[in-house]
């Protein structure tokens, strides 16, 4: 009958004290990086949508396709104001235009509150496979806009569906495209405008009517 030598369990200790170091590293680790995607995921989720049109989100460009699809699309329009004193409105319920085809709609905001208030608008588009190929060539989303006690201002947003809508299997057989806007008002550590100044509206004219 062998007796255990206490001398051959020594060793083991600090083998487990650095293996428990090692975990409580790792968890600390893993717990600060939560903390910190937490604190990032918002703006980097709303950069990705931006750049893709990931969830429906509509993105920039800097000039309008060269080549124009024969097939018109029906884009609607749908506005929504959240805590905030405004009256918001398409001047146009939907326009039809053809795929890659420049299209210019108006929006009007008022102010029905008895000081200056500033609001933020964000959109996005149904369905949401649209999103990559729904793109903005001017817009009034995504900045500050400061409207004065009973003033309405007009807003131009000018627009293109790209000719690769008409080739995706997801999208090339839906036949109209709904874009939703929705004013919030903007963060309080946002530096407010003097007034909102919509930008001029380049010389293309409306398709479709109103």
């Amino acid at each position: 009958m062998s007796s255990t030598d206490p001398s051959d369990a020594a060793p083991k200790a600090p083998a487990r004290k650095m293996s428990n170091k090692k975990l409580a590293l790792i968890c600390s680790g893993v717990f600060f990086g939560m903390v910190g995607l937490a604190f990032a995921s918002v703006p980097l989720y709303d950069a990705f949508c931006r750049v893709t049109g990931f969830d429906g989100t509509v993105s920039r460009a800097d000039a309008a396709p060269t080549r124009v699809v024969d097939k018109t699309l029906n884009i609607r329009f749908d506005t929504n104001v959240r805590n905030l004193p405004w009256t918001f409105r398409s001047e146009q319920v939907a326009q039809k235009v053809k795929i890659g085809e420049t299209g210019l709609a108006f929006f009007d905001v008022t102010n029905n509150g008895d000081a200056p208030v500033t609001g933020r608008a964000v959109y996005n588009v149904v369905p949401e496979s649209a999103g990559p190929y729904f793109r903005k060539l001017e817009c009034f989303c995504f900045s500050d806009q400061t409207i004065a006690p009973g003033e309405t201002i007009k807003f131009p947003m000018v627009y293109f569906v790209d000719p690769e809508y008409a080739e995706d299997f997801e999208t090339k057989n839906k036949p109209e495209i709904t874009l939703s806007y929705t004013f919030f008002p903007a963060d309080e550590d946002a530096q407010p405008q003097q007034s909102a100044q919509a930008p001029a509206a380049p010389g293309a004219s409306t398709l479709g009517g109103s």
